[in-house]
């Protein structure tokens, strides 16, 4: 199954600076490793979606740079507009939807076992379905797809917490959107998720 070029892939990243990422993860384990850590992350994330063929787009949190692991022709660069996650999410896709294309997948750079088959799957499930959803270990979620934009699915959200999946799903079926679940992985997010991280090292 491969991606098609009306399918949009959203990757949102956070530029890597010391003291910046993965902030409850340095509380234990230092700015340095955990600085480490998000560009082994990032470097997974690139390889994993570097085949795929659909239209990339790489969203910096603070600032779009030219020469680093996404450039080349494979990736679109823009820059996160917004005050919190939840407004940053909505105008990116929003954004794409605007330039006309049919089915959009958003994702993080946080997942160490998110990968090609299962973006592969949602592809595939989104087809059927008004939307796509990947679960995290951490009750946050490491994917969204969508057909159109929903804007309920981004307010009134506690983010960074363990509430966020299961108010989304609750927001799916209030608005009687027909939704399919893939696999619950693990967000590497503090010291207790390293665990599975360290295995694949």
């Amino acid at each position: 199954m491969k991606l098609i070029d009306s399918t949009a892939l959203i990757i949102f990243v956070r530029n890597p600076v010391h003291g910046k990422v993965k902030t409850r993860l340095a509380m234990v384990i230092g700015d340095d490793r955990a600085l480490e850590i998000y560009i082994l992350l990032l470097k997974h994330t690139f390889d994993f979606t570097k085949g795929l063929k659909c239209k990339k787009f790489v969203f910096y949190a603070d600032e779009i740079v030219q020469e680093d692991l996404w450039s080349g022709a494979d990736f679109g660069k823009r820059l996160q507009r917004g005050n919190d996650l939840g407004e940053r999410m909505q105008n990116a896709i929003n954004e794409l939807f605007i330039e006309g294309f049919s089915q959009v997948i958003l994702i993080g750079c946080d997942c160490f076992e998110l990968n090609s088959s299962v973006l592969e799957e949602a592809i595939s499930h989104l087809n059927k379905n008004d939307a796509v959803f990947g679960p995290a270990q951490d009750g946050g979620y490491y994917l969204l797809g969508l057909k159109k934009l929903i804007p309920e699915l981004f307010v009134n959200k506690k983010w960074s917490t363990d509430e966020v999946a299961k108010e989304t799903i609750n927001d799916f079926k209030r608005l009687q959107l027909s939704y399919y679940l893939l696999p619950k992985l693990n967000d590497i997010d503090d010291a207790f998720d390293l665990g599975p991280f360290d295995k694949q090292q």
